[in-house]
This record gives C-alpha cells, sequence and structure tokens, in this order.
C-alpha cells in the first residue's frame, strides 16, 4: 500500500530558491507575514476599528499620565482642560477620524505613524519654542501620540508590501537603494525648513504677537532648535514613508492603458472632462491623494489642538500658523512626487 510522504518544507524553499533566485530568508518571512495576517482576519470586521479606537485611546492616556507624573505637571502650565462639551466631542471625534481615515484607507502602522509624526509636530514644537517646554517633554509627547497610532493598527494590521520590502511589488530597487532613500529624506526635510524658516520671517512672528496671549516669546528659544532639527529629520524620514513609497512601489494598471489611449477627439464630453480633471496615472494619483489627505490633516489638527489646548491661542493665530505647516506638507508631497515619478 502506497504512503504519503509528508512534505518537507525546508527542501520546497530550498527548491525555489534554486528554481527562481529567491532568497529563501525572504520567502519564509514573507510566507510569516502571511500566516498572521490570516491569524488576524479571524477577528470580525465589524470589531476591528472599535479596538484600534479603544487601543489608540488607551496608549493615548497611559503615555500622557507617565508624562504629567514625570514632568509634575509641565504642560499643564500652557495647556487648558477642555471646559465644555462641545470641545470634548470635537477633539474626540476629530481623534476618531484621524483613525478612520487610516483604517479604511487600507493604511498600514507605518503609514499612520509617518501620518500623525507630521500632523502632530507642529503643537510639539510650538510648545518647546514659545512656550518653555522642556523639549524632552515635548518629544516625550509627539511619541505618545505616534505610538498611540503605530501601535494597534500593528496588532490588528499587516504591513503592506511596500513597507516590508516584498519581492512581489514594482520598483523594489528604487525604495531599497540607500543614495535614492537619503536623497528623498533630504528633499523633505530642506522643504519643510525652508517653509518654516521663510514663514516665520514673513507672517508667523506678527501672529504670535497678535494672537497667541500669554506666549513666552517670539522668538524660538535656543534649547528649542533639538526639537525643531530632530522634527525636521523625522518629518523627511515620515514624509517619505507615505508618500515617496507607497508612489514609487505604485506599478502600471488598466486605467493607466486607458488613459494612455484617450483619444479627445472621438471622446464624449463626459470623458473629456474626467480626463482634464482626473486624467492622471495610477501612481500620480496615489501621490496626489496622501499629498492633500496629508496637508488636511496636518492643517486640521494643527488648528485644532492650538485653537483648543493652548492657554490662550486665538483661531485666527491657529489658522496661520497651521498654514506654514499644511504649506509645507504640499510642497514637500508635490516635490517627493516629482522624485518618485522620474
Amino acid at each position: 500500500m502506497a504512503t504519503t510522504q509528508p512534505t518537507d518544507v525546508t527542501a520546497t524553499d530550498a527548491g525555489l530558491e534554486s528554481k527562481n533566485g529567491v532568497d529563501l530568508s525572504n520567502a519564509v518571512v514573507e510566507r510569516s507575514a502571511s500566516a498572521l495576517a490570516q491569524r488576524r482576519s479571524k477577528l470580525p470586521s465589524i470589531i476591528q476599528f472599535p479596538l484600534v479606537a479603544i487601543l489608540s485611546f488607551s496608549v493615548s492616556s497611559l503615555g500622557y499620565s507617565f508624562i504629567n507624573e514625570f514632568s509634575r505637571g509641565e504642560l499643564a502650565t500652557v495647556m487648558r482642560t477642555w471646559s465644555t462639551q462641545r470641545e470634548v466631542g470635537i477633539m474626540t471625534a476629530w481623534r476618531l477620524i484621524e483613525l478612520a481615515l487610516g483604517w479604511f484607507a487600507n493604511f498600514d502602522s507605518v503609514d499612520l505613524a509617518a501620518l500623525n509624526l507630521l500632523s502632530h509636530g507642529p503643537l510639539f514644537y510650538l510648545l518647546s519654542a514659545f512656550y518653555n517646554i522642556d523639549p524632552k517633554i515635548a518629544l516625550g509627547g509627539l511619541a505618545v501620540d505616534v505610538t498611540a497610532s503605530f501601535v494597534p493598527f500593528l496588532l490588528l494590521r499587516p504591513l503592506s508590501g511596500a513597507h516590508k520590502g516584498s519581492s512581489s511589488v514594482p520598483n523594489r530597487e528604487i525604495i531599497n537603494d540607500r543614495s535614492i532613500s537619503i536623497l528623498s529624506i533630504l528633499l523633505a526635510s530642506f522643504i519643510y525648513a525652508v517653509v518654516l524658516v521663510l514663514s516665520y520671517n514673513f507672517y508667523l512672528r506678527q501672529a504670535f504677537v497678535l494672537h497667541f496671549e500669554g506666549i513666552y516669546t517670539i522668538e524660538p528659544a535656543q534649547s528649542a532648535l533639538v526639537v525643531l532639527a530632530t522634527l525636521i529629520l523625522a518629518s523627511g524620514i515620515a514624509a517619505r514613508g507615505f508618500i515617496f513609497t507607497p508612489l514609487a512601489t505604485t506599478g502600471r494598471t488598466e486605467q493607466d492603458e486607458k488613459v494612455a489611449q484617450f483619444d479627445p477627439v472621438e471622446a464624449g464630453l463626459g470623458e473629456t472632462l474626467w480626463w482634464n480633471v482626473w486624467g492622471y496615472t495610477s501612481q500620480t494619483k496615489v501621490g496626489i491623494v496622501r499629498t492633500l489627505l496629508l496637508a488636511i490633516v496636518t492643517g486640521v489638527n494643527t488648528y485644532l489642538q492650538s485653537a483648543l489646548t493652548i492657554n490662550g491661542v486665538e483661531p485666527a493665530g491657529a489658522a496661520r500658523y497651521a498654514s506654514a505647516w499644511m504649506l509645507a506638507a504640499l510642497l514637500a508631497g508635490l516635490g517627493l512626487g516629482f522624485v518618485g515619478e522620474v
């Protein structure tokens, strides 16, 4: 009677390696990640996002409790307590919107951590540079916000192929090239630095005088240079991960062929309008959507955090401060999008 021989996983992988030239370690890692994703998918989809929200709020609450204890309430000296249900509702709803955008747009933990670093960083730079908050406390607060978004997504959603450097993603050699990575990070960091310096010299200084009641100084504190340098470099890294990497690893699709074959002579009015408005390649669309999302989330979060959590900040001042970071995000996205499509 014939017996079925058990499959030797190692031998199979070795055969694949010799036949296809695929590194055995990469195959094992990708298979493990796939198995982990399958285990995570056993959770009912209806409870996954609520669980993400609960985990995020829990990590944030725990982190800020530790910071307040460690700093003896230093943040409380300049940050006000929400006094009305309306303010509590606005900030809670906005945090849920941030998480929902990431979850339903199918972002992974790296995407959301990058988005949160870029959109929450302006508040903590403001506190350290102009409100005399210890830079370590400011960086700690930013770390809590980033961790509160990173951990829940890491636990409930696997990394995308682009961020894992999977062999199946297009243009893998581009995102793994060290020189391209360094240059893209430096480009985004340079754009952020230039925009912030010019914004401060042209209109932010006046905004601080007119609309930031109780501000300690309108000149950035020397101690905050560490926060600024760290934040600018981190912004470059985060912008690369959020915009450049997904854009560069987007391959051609059937829609791209339709765009390339579009004939304005034979097309109808509706088709022509669509082509003029949204007739871009899939790669370009990824860059546009992510850049606009980054700018909007950065602008709204910076405005709300400045106007509703810091004592004496008027809405007009919060809007001006948010506009500088929003412009930096837009220009950084444009720059990285241009490089990613070359």
